[in-house]
């Protein structure tokens, strides 16, 4: 007897109140690449080229040649997952299914799933009628919440900070580590790309979904983009209407934290020259020559220094006086060291805010 198969509403509440073991994307890998599920697996039907390929046969040719085929290449891709990623699970694995709208490539695989024994739940509408929860999330969650933003100079360790408060059981929106990006010039992350943008919102939402309106939630003050993704517009704007807590650290406690944050950039100068030359045309020679000298000679002390004094500093002041923020705390770091940064953070979390 095959199980049942229940269809659940798209809201981003009840989705992660269902009961279940494993999302499944069964949409091309283009398409989840774009945006997914958090936490889902792409399991799909149809890769890429096989979806173009249908297409083209239902749009030019015949819509009955069209489904045949695609109906053999769904059975045989659903087929391979069985004997690969899903080889292992047992008859009570329960997964949730979702495509571009809940239609047959969901329920092609709910439908061998049922028979197999899985109780399965398909999201009704799905892929987009959970993105359309997601803008619904953006729109309104970010107002719902106190958010309280760190802000200091570059060097101040407030990643590691809010990061630190995280783990005291704070709730932390971490956009930089949602983004893949440590938000300025150098913070690309090595060997990993950043989410395409409606994948960086839905990890947004998700997150935003998973706290206590009730708590205060910490975030790192940033400007509007981080990388090549953008804070979404409501989210920025209440980010410009926040409380704002500012850490100050010494230069010479900056610059070694600087060095240890930044090391795969150091072992890396050649990558490093070729990222400073965005900045050839905002600086004069002279200054552009001796970031280049410091870093051939490996004068690490003095670049980081000089980078600080003449880039990053004036950035931070230019940016803190274009925000008209409510100050409730002023943090002030020593070292930069990890006693230091757990130090900072309960600072930060036992303020009565």
């Amino acid at each position: 007897m095959s199980a049942p198969i229940h269809r659940i509403d798209p809201k981003l509440k009840l989705i992660k109140c269902a009961s279940f073991d494993s999302i499944i994307d069964v949409r091309s890998p283009s398409e989840f690449l774009d945006d997914h599920l958090p936490n889902a697996i792409n399991l799909p039907v149809l890769d890429d080229l096989q979806r173009e390929s249908i297409g083209t046969i239902y749009s030019q040719s015949n819509p009955f040649e069209a489904k045949r085929a695609g109906a053999a290449l769904v059975a045989h891709n659903i087929s391979l997952h069985l004997q690969t990623e899903l080889a292992e699970k047992d008859r009570n694995w329960r997964p949730l299914i979702y495509c571009w709208r809940g239609g047959h490539r969901s329920s092609a695989m709910a439908t061998v799933f049922s028979d197999i024994g899985w109780h399965t739940k398909v999201i009704e509408g799905g892929y987009k009628a959970y993105r359309k929860a997601v803008l619904d999330g953006l729109d309104h969650l970010p107002q719902r919440f106190k958010l309280i933003l760190l802000s200091g100079a570059t060097g101040t360790a407030k990643t590691h900070i809010l990061r630190a408060a995280a783990t005291k059981g704070a709730q932390v929106l971490d956009l930089e580590k949602l983004a893949n990006h440590r938000g300025s010039l150098l913070g690309g992350e090595p060997g990993i790309s950043q989410p395409a943008q409606r994948l960086f919102e839905s990890l947004i939402v998700d997150r935003l979904t998973s706290f206590d309106p009730m708590q205060p939630v910490y975030i790192e003050a940033e400007s509007n983009k981080i990388g090549q993704v953008h804070i979404p517009s409501t989210l920025w704007a209440s980010m410009r209407k926040a409380l704002r807590v500012t850490i100050t650290a010494p230069l010479a406690a900056r610059v070694p934290f600087l060095q240890r944050d930044y090391r795969h950039i150091i072992e890396n100068k050649d990558n490093l020259m070729m990222i400073l030359s965005g900045l050839r045309r905002r600086y004069s020679k002279e200054i552009f020559e001796g970031w280049q000298n410091d870093i051939k000679n490996q004068n690490w002390d003095g670049f980081v220094t000089a980078i600080l004094k003449t880039h990053y500093d004036p950035s931070y002041a230019r940016s803190t006086a274009s925000r008209t923020l409510t100050d409730i705390l002023a943090l002030t770091a020593t070292r930069l060291d990890e006693d230091d940064i757990i130090r900072l953070a309960s600072e930060l979390t036992e303020q009565d805010c």
